[in-house]
């Protein structure tokens, strides 16, 4: 499914799980030029309500109070993408067997913290479950994204099947591999693994030619 935000970028949100949804809301994260999807504290938002993370009420109220509020917004959206930047690289490092940098990992811890103060006690039906309830401060709208970082990082049969996308211009992109040889190299196979098919298939033709 793909959304345009408030800037008008196209977003892909076939990534899950959350987290990585949220890490990649970088195009090309992997190349020298990234480009930023998060330009304003309404792109952040917009995403938000697109993957379930605040309902419309919800985001009304929290567009309005980024509107009210903008330093305050401004604020709130460059801890977002230092979080998210974090997430990633904490990630990346991971899935190349090495030891994430300490202070990324502060990042995360920082926020999770915040974010584990939201948790409350819901009654159902059929018993009991946490739960968020919907976010009302600016900055609360990573807490579902860093919960969903901590427990794919502290569960390690998943976290062995992140990759990222094999693409040579850079997508970089973050995935969760469920096939069963752990084959997958794309974010997509109609996306980055497309360009890769044609790219390939123009060089063996320029190979050919040169016979």
């Amino acid at each position: 499914m793909n959304i345009a935000l408030a800037s008008g970028l196209p977003l892909d949100l076939r990534a899950r799980p959350l987290c990585l949804a949220f890490t990649n809301t970088v195009g090309d994260h992997a190349s020298a030029q990234p480009r930023e999807y998060f330009n304003s504290y309404p792109d952040w938002l917009a995403w938000a309500e697109r993957v379930g993370v605040v309902e419309p009420e919800a985001a009304a109220h929290l567009g309005a109070e980024a509107a009210r509020r903008p330093a305050k917004a401004s604020a709130a959206l460059k801890h977002a993408v230092a979080l998210r930047e974090a997430m990633y690289r904490t990630f990346v490092a991971h899935l190349h067997g090495n030891p994430p940098a300490a202070g990324d990992v502060e990042i995360v811890n920082t926020a999770l913290r915040a974010a584990l103060g939201e948790l409350r006690l819901e009654t159902r039906q059929a018993g009991h479950r946490l739960a968020w309830g919907q976010p009302r401060t600016l900055e609360a709208l990573a807490h579902p994204a860093v919960v969903s970082a901590a427990d794919l990082l502290s569960t390690p049969e998943l976290l062995a099947r992140v990759g990222q996308c094999a693409d040579a211009d850079g997508c970089g992109w973050l995935f969760l591999d469920l096939t069963k040889n752990r084959s997958r190299r794309w974010c997509d196979m109609r996306d980055c693994g497309n360009r890769d098919k044609v790219r390939r298939h123009y060089q063996r033709q320029r190979a050919a030619t040169k016979r």
